[in-house]
């Protein structure tokens, strides 16, 4: 759907208008999956130890590392602040900004690498760790001019892996993820072919599930699209747009889970399962009648861990293989009429971050993703006021786009990001609400 408003506000006339009034300038977000950031300029901070690492990562993807005090005006800041661990280190912190921040181009992005809280050496160090996410909330609603800012919390005692990670965050892939924490660690080698993978992805016939479904499928996947049998003829136009196959099933369907599974059986396995199928049936509570809860528990919750309890069970998800949930934005703030769908994104979240521990020695990861506004046919169907509201509420000002969403997802997924495990990620443009 059409962001008119957005359109506005970058012609002559309503860029003019809406600054004279002092209505949002929301600048357009530039999506490419092929597209990195030009040059980035590395700034330490505290004498941190991932400052080489960074660069050679960076480079490898053909960045140009431009000189710290050089006159070049960079896409990207990348500062190192692992060796960021007292009060006073703080104060390095804030002059790097100071100096730096205004450099930035718009569409650019801001990366800073952090030690976990977790695990800190000290309770000063735990302190300023933590603290460095507010600090960075606060700085991604500062940068504006669509400059997405983000976190890598890394252990103290081992080097992460970081290749995938800074290949997402320095690409156009993560336009709509701004203001995230996401912890990385050391990871396995990972296998470099990407087009031998097979992946499920569910609730692939519209929106986000089709998105997602073109992403892997453009990175050579073989992708198993799964939907409803109400929405076989659109599952099938998207399966035959990619060259995937379909399954036209209910996942809340008692059989459902050994049908997936013996589906896998005879493709020797899944490589990546994308649990995306969501259904919303909202009411507040007091008006909500038994089949509008029991329906939106079932279909967000119920049925993606028992799916994923039968390929485990069935020794279908191999070493190696990713599990991605899609959880929501109203899970973690809650939304007015939404308790069924908050309480089942809220599980898919729970869910997430107990089962990647228990996959974790199998060398399996789980992680969620957690959509904020996305312009969606859902959301299309929205009130006017209230989509606009939706639109505007975050640090970019616009809605996300679904392969916003399932790019982020293709990260998660990628065979290089081991080191990342138990994580929900928000793509949300940095949403005003719910942190």
């Amino acid at each position: 759907m059409s962001d008119r408003y957005l359109a506005f506000a970058n012609s002559g006339v309503g860029h003019w208008l809406t600054g004279a009034l002092g209505l949002p300038q929301p600048v357009p977000l530039v999506r490419n999956p092929g597209r990195f950031v030009a040059s980035a300029r590395i700034v330490d901070v505290g004498e941190g130890r991932l400052t080489a690492l960074l660069a050679r990562d960076a480079a490898a993807l053909g960045v140009r590392i431009d000189d710290a005090e050089g006159p070049n005006v960079p896409d990207a800041l990348l500062v190192d602040a692992t060796g960021c661990r007292t009060v006073t280190d703080s104060r390095a912190l804030y002059r790097v900004f100071h100096d730096h921040l205004r450099a930035v181009q718009p569409n650019g992005r801001i990366l800073i690498c952090v030690g976990d809280p977790d695990d800190a050496p000290d309770v000063e160090a735990a302190a300023i760790a933590r603290g460095m996410e507010g600090f960075l909330r606060s700085l991604a609603k500062e940068a504006r001019r669509a400059i997405a800012a983000n976190i890598i919390l890394v252990p103290w005692n081992a080097m992460p892996t970081l290749a995938s990670t800074l290949a997402f965050f320095l690409s156009a892939r993560s336009a709509y993820v701004s203001g995230q924490a996401v912890r990385v660690g050391p990871a396995p080698e990972a296998k470099a072919d990407r087009t031998s993978r097979t992946v499920l992805v569910t609730g692939a016939a519209r929106g986000i599930g089709a998105a997602t479904a073109t992403s892997f499928a453009r990175a050579g996947a073989h992708v198993v699209a799964l939907d409803i049998p109400a929405l076989s003829d659109e599952l099938d136009a998207v399966a035959a747009a990619i060259g995937g196959s379909t399954l036209a099933l209910d996942i809340t369907a008692p059989d459902a889970p050994a049908h997936i599974a013996a589906d896998a059986a005879t493709r020797g396995g899944y490589d990546v399962v994308v649990h995306n199928a969501g259904i919303t049936r909202d009411k507040t509570l007091a008006r909500m009648d038994a089949q509008r809860w029991t329906s939106v528990m079932e279909v967000n919750l119920g049925a993606p861990m028992r799916i994923t309890g039968a390929l485990l069970d069935g020794g279908h998800l191999a070493a190696g293989s990713r599990i991605v949930g899609v959880a929501s934005l109203s899970g973690i703030a809650g939304n007015v009429g939404q308790t069924n769908y908050a309480l089942s994104k809220a599980g898919v979240i729970g869910w997430i971050e107990r089962l990647a521990r228990e996959v974790a020695a199998r060398g399996i990861t789980a992680n969620a993703v957690a959509p904020g506004f996305i312009e969606t046919q859902m959301t299309a169907a929205i009130p006017f006021a209230i989509r606009e509201a939706g639109r505007r509420m975050n640090s970019m000002g616009q809605g996300g786009a679904p392969e916003d969403v399932a790019e982020t997802i293709a990260w998660l997924a990628d065979p290089a990001s081991g080191g990342i495990n138990g994580q929900v990620v928000r793509v949300c443009g940095q949403s005003l609400l719910g942190a």
